[in-house]
């Protein structure tokens, strides 16, 4: 059986405390094998976010364990977060979260220049991941200069520049037409299909049903497993 890319133990998450306290996570359960495809589904308020801020190490769990490709992340400080974010998560958000001013292949490079990289191989390696997304043309072109989907696609090809173990997508078509969603999602089946994680946020079902697996989120627990 292919090993976890992502093991999540009891995992609990509080917002400050006595009555005021709000706890976003409740003991929550959730394992996710290395090749999968998931989307996570809930209501607002349901605690998805929460989870999906500690499956991106954006924050930390109250309590349970956090296994990410095998290491557990429950002792580590910002600094270690900040190098698992790099090398073991690729983000592709909602907003797109493109620097306006630089180019496509600029912004696809930023990771690479985090993680220490040098010019050529940073260079070669975001022009590949732009070529992956068919955007080989669009490498010097701002994000203003681009449609929403082609921007998207810029920000998945800035999240594949890192290998990492897995795609983190959080609402990836939220602020897309029918057609750029389409095409966002024809990118991320086609990453399932060659083989990479993808761990997909969503409320629309439509996007949901690209996943192998769909999990439902309900006051801090999963709720629901349903398998394609």
């Amino acid at each position: 059986m292919t090993a976890p890319v992502i093991e999540v133990r009891a995992l609990r998450k509080t917002y400050g405390s006595g009555d005021t306290a709000v706890h976003a996570l409740r003991g929550l359960d959730l394992t996710v094998r290395r090749g999968e495809y998931l989307a996570i589904m809930g209501a607002s308020g349901s605690g998805k976010s929460t989870l999906l801020n500690v499956l991106g190490c954006l924050d930390v769990p109250t309590s349970g364990h956090y296994l990410l490709d095998g290491i557990d992340t429950a002792d580590f400080g910002e600094a270690q977060l900040s190098l698992m974010r790099n090398r073991k998560i690729g983000f592709v958000f909602q907003s797109f979260n493109l620097i306006p001013r630089t180019s496509a292949l600029a912004n696809v490079e930023l990771p690479l220049v985090y993680a220490g990289i040098r010019r050529a191989e940073r260079r070669a390696r975001a022009n590949a991941a732009l070529r992956l997304v068919g955007l080989a043309d669009r490498a010097h072109h701002r994000p203003n200069e681009l449609s929403g989907g082609q921007q998207q696609r810029v920000a998945i090809a800035r999240a594949l520049v890192t290998g990492p173990a897995i795609v983190l997508a959080d609402e990836p078509t939220g602020n897309l037409d029918t057609r750029s969603s389409q095409d966002v999602m024809a990118i991320l089946d086609g990453l399932h299909a060659g083989g990479r994680t993808v761990v997909l946020i969503t409320h629309e079902d439509d996007v949901a049903a690209h996943a192998n697996r769909v999990v439902r989120v309900v006051d801090g627990q999963i709720a629901q497993e349903v398998r394609a």
